[in-house]
């Protein structure tokens, strides 16, 4: 019963926290919310993040409201899962929620450029959709498309990209376990 609590927990905080994540990257990237993902990602987030906003203004382009709710809902689930006997200790609580927010903002990047990578070859996608999500993964890819040619006419730098963002997978799930044992 523990694991299914467990990861409904997971499913609803990687939901709810990764729609708070996806705002702040869509307001960063002044991407228009007039279009369907954008109002899925309000009307999943608003209820906690404009509260927020009212403590919270934001610095520059970054809508700090949106990290602190996502970082908020990350902490709750760690509360849970400590409450239920995970060996996490209380000082070191905010911390492995941290970690576990990077997490989740990784885990988004790579499904961005999975499905990024997935309409580049699916003809007759949405354009609208496409477009979107080109505009929110481009600047992951760019970089990469400076070293990286294409093969045969095909554009790799959307799988660079995610095997990169796995490894700093990897690193996170290694330094929550260090988080996890500190103090």
């Amino acid at each position: 019963m523990t694991q299914i609590f467990s990861y409904l927990l997971e499913v609803i905080v990687g939901l709810l926290g990764g729609a708070c994540l996806l705002r702040l990257y869509m307001q960063y990237q002044r991407v228009p919310f007039g279009n369907p993902l954008g109002r899925f990602v309000f009307a999943v987030s608003d209820w906690i993040v404009v509260p927020l906003r009212r403590v919270v203004p934001p610095f520059r382009r970054w809508d700090l409201s949106s990290a602190l709710a996502a970082w908020l809902l990350v902490l709750v689930k760690c509360l849970f899962l400590m409450w239920m006997g995970e060996a996490t200790r209380w000082t070191t609580l905010p911390l492995v929620a941290l970690v576990d927010l990077m997490r989740l903002a990784v885990s988004g990047l790579m499904a961005l450029l999975i499905v990024y990578a997935v309409l580049s070859w699916v003809p007759g996608a949405s354009s609208m959709l496409q477009d979107l999500i080109a505009r929110l993964s481009k600047p992951l890819v760019r970089p990469l498309r400076r070293y990286v040619p294409l093969i045969g006419g095909v554009d790799l730098t959307p799988l660079i990209a995610v095997v990169l963002l796995q490894i700093i997978a990897f690193v996170l799930v290694d330094l929550r376990g260090w988080a996890m044992h500190l103090g």
